[in-house]
């Protein structure tokens, strides 16, 4: 069994916890690359994870504050499926990973950081990354900044719909 270690997370786990919604904040803020939403549906988005699991970990949520899969809408379950399947072409064109890990948390016990508002993992693997700097001194490096996977994710996004 493969094991992905992710202890730079605990940045994230123990930080403090906004007291709002960053699934329902960010699309409405009105500056998608300041909150690196790289591409928007009718009924929900894709933005970057500001504490990525690896370089260009992508989330796609829907628009509506939701937190049970059950409980979407049959066109938001499509939309996000679709965003999904778009994410892992972004990638693949720009990003080259070996292989793509899609997941969602569902609730607290079951790992999810922001429990109340569903979400979808996109997380592009690459044979051998998880490093020495992971198991020896617990830094990750991620050898580009959000700002430039946005940019790059962005065009990748705008190129499919081309």
């Amino acid at each position: 069994m493969d094991v992905m270690w992710a202890p730079w997370r605990m940045e994230y786990i123990g930080s403090p916890k906004p007291t709002g919604c960053i699934f329902c904040e960010k699309p409405t803020a009105g500056d998608d690359p300041a909150n690196h939403i790289v591409w928007r549906g009718n009924h929900a988005f894709v933005l970057l994870n500001a504490y990525p699991y690896n370089n260009g970990h992508l989330m796609v949520a829907p628009y509506k504050h939701i937190a049970n899969l059950e409980d979407l809408a049959p066109d938001v379950t499509a939309e996000m499926m679709r965003l999904c399947q778009d994410a892992i072409r972004a990638l693949k064109r720009d990003f080259n990973p070996d292989g793509v890990n899609m997941g969602i948390n569902l609730g607290s016990a079951a790992g999810a950081g922001v429990k109340d508002h569903l979400h979808i993992h996109v997380v592009p693997r690459w044979n051998g990354d998880t490093n020495f700097m992971s198991v020896i001194t617990d830094t990750r490096v991620i050898p580009q900044s959000l700002d430039e996977s946005y940019r790059i994710l962005h065009a990748a996004f705008t190129a499919l719909r081309d």
